[in-house]
């Protein structure tokens, strides 16, 4: 795999021929809707594949190997046919690999809701260890609001990725709500009502396990909190089922806030299956101006977490999105969301030139509307992509969690497949 950064006069032609992929893989890959209106600054990836080359006079095995912008090492292992690397001859076939080298196999979990368009679902599901279906909203009672999951459940199944429940403190038609957590948290009458719900749902709808996300819990709540996880575990636990929680982006274990205070790192990571950091929403709807998940922010939740929680435990998040401001900002006004693509094809209409934060590891432009609006857009492509998921390997992670799956972003698919390979468990 090779991240190609569009320049002034590129076509996906030129861009082939450097790299002896066909124009046509390379659109096809990348799903690009106007091959022939590339946008400077974009992100291509380039998937190579196996190659094969055919030894001509003067050749060697290292010059063959620097050709290609591989070892030595990585060309014989392709090529155990060769005995003596001394002894190529001229017409002889050699199998040539893709430059990038896998990491390993992590599990992915990715966030849809009931309404994703079927298609777009079925191109992601082989990339997926986990669909993690949103939501079950719980009510004060500990009674759930049922969703339309079985197609999604049907289709997971279908490429052996396992579905899991999810069940929030979202309060319908709004967002969530600290005192449905407390109702349910501190009343043992409406908890045992939502455990029997949770594994009645569970054996009807054939989930493989459960997910909790619960935010903006009271931070008196906390211990409540951790005391209903221990049950949920310990009721699910023997009947067969996982269970994972989500949880806020902490960088110490005493961070203040609404969002942070209730959730307990340490206590998470001792009791429950896995937990997802939300590595995302520094640039959010109503934030200033920023990247959605900057690079050094990510990390530094991760440094935090690996210190307090087993490390394959903890799945890192990613956003499947951007954020386009109006300028100058004005605090209150809200951003649009964009997917990734649409980001890119904004910048292509627009005429604009993408650039790249190397700090935040992100890229962004700027352009004015038809009213003389000035704009700037940060989204992810396949750089930040890439960044983000070796961090997976650096800090021996799990893997990863998308939020969300429901637009079709063929890059991530394209890197992360490069980099890794994906778990199954079922």
């Amino acid at each position: 795999m090779i991240i190609h950064v569009v320049k002034p006069g590129e076509s996906l032609y030129s861009i082939g021929r450097m790299y002896g992929v066909s124009p046509e893989k390379i659109a096809r890959d990348n799903e690009i809707l106007y091959p022939n209106q590339l946008v400077i600054g974009q992100s291509i990836v380039i998937m190579e594949g196996e190659r094969r080359h055919v030894v001509v006079a003067g050749e060697s095995i290292y010059s063959i190997a620097r050709k290609y912008g591989i070892t030595t090492e990585r060309l014989l292992d392709s090529n155990p046919q060769i005995i003596n690397p001394r002894n190529i001859y001229i017409g002889q076939v050699i199998s040539i690999p893709e430059r990038t080298r896998k990491y390993g196999t992590i599990e992915v979990n990715g966030y849809a809701f009931p309404n994703i368009n079927m298609n777009t679902l079925r191109k992601t599901l082989p990339y997926l260890t986990y669909l993690s279906i949103f939501s079950y909203e719980v009510l004060p009672d500990g009674s759930l609001r049922s969703i339309n999951d079985t197609p999604l459940i049907e289709a997971a199944k279908e490429f052996r990725v396992a579905p899991l429940m999810v069940i929030t403190n979202i309060q319908e038609g709004k967002g969530f709500n600290s005192d449905i957590a407390k109702s349910v948290l501190t009343n043992e009458t409406a908890q045992q009502n939502l455990i029997d719900n949770i594994v009645r749902t569970l054996r009807e709808k054939n989930y493989y396990g459960l997910d909790i996300d619960f935010e903006y819990i009271y931070p008196e709540n906390r211990e409540a909190y951790n005391d209903f996880l221990r049950k949920i575990v310990n009721t699910l636990k023997p009947l067969g089922y996982i269970v994972t929680t989500a949880l806020a982006p902490k960088t110490s274990g005493d961070q203040k806030g609404l969002l942070y205070e209730a959730h307990d790192y340490p206590a998470h990571g001792v009791i429950v299956d896995h937990v997802i950091l939300m590595t995302y929403e520094w640039g959010y709807t109503y934030s200033e101006p920023q990247p959605v998940a900057p690079l050094n922010q990510v990390e530094r939740v991760i440094q935090y977490a690996t210190t307090v929680i087993p490390r394959q435990k903890i799945l890192m998040s990613i956003p499947n999105y951007g954020y386009d401001w109006t300028l100058p900002y004005v605090k209150g006004t809200a951003a649009d969301s964009v997917s990734n693509t649409e980001a890119v094809d904004l910048a292509r209409r627009e005429g604009a030139i993408i650039q790249y934060d190397w700090k935040a590891q992100s890229p962004f432009f700027r352009y004015y509307d038809d009213k003389g609006k000035e704009h700037i857009v940060w989204f992810e492509d396949a750089r930040s992509v890439k960044a983000k998921l070796e961090l997976i390997n650096k800090y021996k992670l799990g893997g990863v969690s998308y939020w969300t799956i429901m637009k079709y972003f063929p890059q991530a698919w394209l890197v992360q497949k490069s980099l890794y390979d994906t778990k199954k468990v079922i």
